[in-house]
């Protein structure tokens, strides 16, 4: 079956001639600005969570319980009037991506760890669509028949039809390009009242589309960009952008390292031959993803026992899920050698959030559970990362301006 993208071309009435399932407006390349939605208070082990129900994992009870007992505690402490050591800390800034799906604006995830575009929607009860923008659905546009549904390891998910609608993205358009409405969200969802949904950027193969898989956006509109690539330049304690079709030297010093991307699990995996802290190296094998819908940065057990054993006063602490550290602590920098390069992870971004407890919770955390390693904002907000789709799928990796 030919793809959506053609399927929705229409043969003109005067000849066979074929509309384009992509309107580029002479735009071989674009950048897509992320905008700022909202603050909101950062909570390491729900962050931890929502990493083990992102990749199907079951949230073990005490993460659940973390995460709770922090969101309740805070809320006391501000009722009281107190508050953590280090307050200006406790909250971060949420960025998100404009795209418009039908005649609606939504902001969306830019996700490289999914490879669905879904969205509240017209379907949806209203109540489970206060605070947000939602995709008005045009019952002319269904594929009939066409489903989709995710689901996570605690049973919480999203499911919905399917439309082939225009999708404007920095300008450019596709005209049929599968949209997925939500007619079904759980409450994880919902209460995020800024995130309208979701943009995938991995590999159509991960698309939970059913009777057929769909083409992810990036995949639509592939060959009329310049070149077959799109860039992340993700940022601490700032906006971030996304460029499509042509590499921003404005936006990264020094060269760029290059390495063949493993996409045989749908995901942009790539793996490392050594971790460093501070200035010490260690052989080791590190296969990971690059996800930037995942806050954290997830490896090994005995690499992140490893990092804490040089920050005085951490610990593994199961009631806060995770481990912890005095917010006064020195951290040492981190990095993974990848293609021979170390792509290196400043000790101040491993600081993520101060918890409950007086302490802090950390931006390394042990991938048990998860089954490989995540390479998540934690460790891309350092770098300009080029994901390019030519006949071998690589990535490349640059230092940002100004890190």
């Amino acid at each position: 079956m030919p793809s959506l993208a053609y399927v929705a071309a229409a043969l003109a009435l005067t000849g066979a001639v074929v509309a384009s399932p992509v309107q580029l407006e002479k735009r071989q390349k674009f950048t897509v600005e992320q905008v700022k939605r909202s603050v909101y208070l950062k909570n390491g082990p729900e962050q931890v969570a929502k990493t083990l129900r992102k990749y199907g994992k079951v949230v073990p009870q005490n993460i659940l319980d973390a995460a709770a007992a922090s969101h309740a505690d805070f809320e006391a402490a501000a009722t009281n009037g107190s508050a953590p050591a280090v307050p200006s800390d406790q909250y971060d800034s949420l960025y998100l991506s404009p795209v418009t799906v039908g005649s609606s604006t939504l902001h969306l995830d830019f996700d490289t760890g999914s490879s669905d575009l879904w969205v509240f929607s017209s379907l949806q009860a209203q109540s489970s669509l206060v605070g947000h923008d939602y995709y008005m659905v045009d019952p002319a546009k269904e594929k009939q028949g066409y489903t989709w549904k995710i689901s996570y390891g605690d049973g919480s998910g999203a499911s919905g039809k399917v439309y082939a609608d225009k999708v404007v993205v920095g300008g450019v358009t596709a005209t049929a390009q599968a949209v997925e409405a939500a007619t079904a969200v759980s409450a994880q969802f919902t209460q995020d009242v800024d995130t309208d949904g979701l943009l995938g950027l991995a590999m159509s193969t991960l698309n939970t589309v059913k009777p057929q898989q769909q083409k992810t956006f990036f995949d639509t509109v592939l060959k009329q960009l310049a070149q077959p690539l799109f860039a992340v330049d993700l940022k601490y304690h700032a906006a971030g952008s996304y460029d499509f079709g042509f590499i921003d030297k404005s936006k990264y010093t020094g060269a760029i390292n290059y390495v063949n991307a493993d996409t045989s699990k749908g995901w942009w995996g790539v793996s490392a031959t050594a971790y460093s802290i501070g200035n010490a190296s260690t052989s080791a094998t590190v296969s990971g993803i690059l996800d930037t819908g995942t806050t954290l940065l997830y490896v090994d057990t005995p690499i992140v026992k490893a990092y804490y054993a040089k920050v005085k006063g951490s610990k593994m602490d199961n009631t806060q899920g995770g481990y912890v550290f005095p917010c006064s602590a020195t951290l040492p920098d981190f990095s993974l050698t990848i293609g021979g390069v170390k792509q290196i992870v400043p000790g101040k971004h491993i600081n993520y959030s101060p918890t409950s407890a007086g302490n802090c919770f950390g931006g390394i955390q042990t991938n048990d559970g998860i089954g490989f390693s995540i390479l998540g904002d934690i460790f891309l907000k350092s770098k300009y990362v080029i994901h390019e789709m030519g006949s071998t799928p690589r990535i490349g990796f640059a230092q940002q301006v100004g890190v």
